[in-house]
């Protein structure tokens, strides 16, 4: 297996609601959702950058298409991270994702490690973290 991660996939209750939080209350960049002449094919797409993308797919689609059983969210058992290029631009992100209807489970603050970062939940209970880490440089 090569060190690659090429598509990051989130199981959603409501396809709808989570396309709504990722692009209009996020920004982020789709086509929307597509598939839906599939059973268990509706999904959204997003570009988060060269060669990685997001999707959304309900979390039934999701146990369906790999024989496992639909379990409850743990929104402790994974986390992604987003990393920005100052504390300011951590407080707008936050505030982004606030205004947008995520959880804001833990307020941007400085950490223990130098850095400065908050956490969030989107509709479906998937937890973000938004950091900046004095030590990364981020390429734009």
């Amino acid at each position: 297996m090569k060190p690659r991660i090429s598509l990051i996939t989130l199981g959603v209750d409501d396809l709808e609601r989570a396309l709504m939080f990722y692009r209009d209350g996020l920004g982020l960049k789709t086509e929307g959702i597509i598939g839906t002449e599939f059973e268990h094919g509706a999904v959204a797409f997003f570009e988060l950058q060269a060669g990685l993308k997001l999707a959304l797919w309900p979390r039934q689609s999701l146990a369906h298409d790999t024989g496992l059983p639909a379990g409850q969210a743990n929104p402790t058992e994974f986390s992604l991270g987003h990393n920005v290029g100052s504390k300011a631009e951590v407080d707008a992100v936050m505030a982004q994702a606030a205004t947008a209807g995520a959880t804001i489970v833990k307020p941007a603050q400085d950490t223990f490690w130098g850095g400065y970062a908050g956490y969030f939940q989107d509709p479906d209970q998937h937890v973000w973290e938004v950091a900046w880490n004095p030590q990364w440089e981020l390429a734009d």
